[in-house]
C-alpha cells in the first residue's frame, strides 16, 4: 500500500482544495491530511480561520479521497509524521515548490509539488467577501 500525506489549513473548503486532494490520492492508495490546528494557524502562521479545526476536520473527513485526518501542530512534525505513518510520498501545492525538498534527503519519502487550481484561493475568497 502506497501512503501519501499532505498538509494544509483547508479553511473555506473549495473546489481547488478538492482538486488537490483528488490528485494527491491518485499518487497512492491511502491519503493522510495533516490539518493545521487553530493554535498553529494563529501562533505560527498568523492566520485566523473562519471554521474551527473540528469543523474543518469534519469537512475533510467527508471527502472520499481522504482516508485519515491528523492535526498539524508545528512546522517540525513533518519528518516524524512520515516515519510514524510510513509515508511514501509527501505532496504539497506548487506554491510551496522547493520549500520541502529537504524531506527527500532526510526521509525515505518522495516529494511532489502539484499544480494549484489557478483561479481559486481561500485568500481571494476572503478578500472578495472582505472577511
Amino acid at each position: 500500500m502506497k501512503r501519501i500525506i499532505t498538509y494544509g489549513t483547508f479553511d473555506l473548503l473549495h473546489y481547488g482544495h478538492i482538486n488537490l486532494l483528488k490528485r494527491a490520492k491518485e499518487q497512492g492508495d491511502y491519503l493522510i491530511v495533516a490539518l493545521s490546528s487553530d493554535e498553529f494557524n494563529w501562533d505560527e502562521k498568523q492566520k485566523k480561520c473562519y471554521f474551527s479545526y473540528d469543523k474543518r476536520k469534519q469537512l475533510l473527513e467527508s471527502i472520499r479521497f481522504v482516508d485519515l485526518v491528523i492535526p498539524e501542530n508545528n512546522w517540525e512534525q513533518k519528518e516524524q509524521d512520515i516515519v510514524e505513518y510510513h509515508i511514501d510520498t509527501f505532496v504539497m501545492g506548487d506554491d510551496w515548490r522547493g520549500k520541502f525538498d529537504f524531506i527527500r534527503e532526510r526521509t525515505s519519502a518522495d516529494v511532489l509539488y502539484l499544480p494549484r487550481t489557478p483561479e481559486i484561493s481561500t485568500t481571494q475568497i476572503k478578500r472578495d467577501l472582505k472577511l
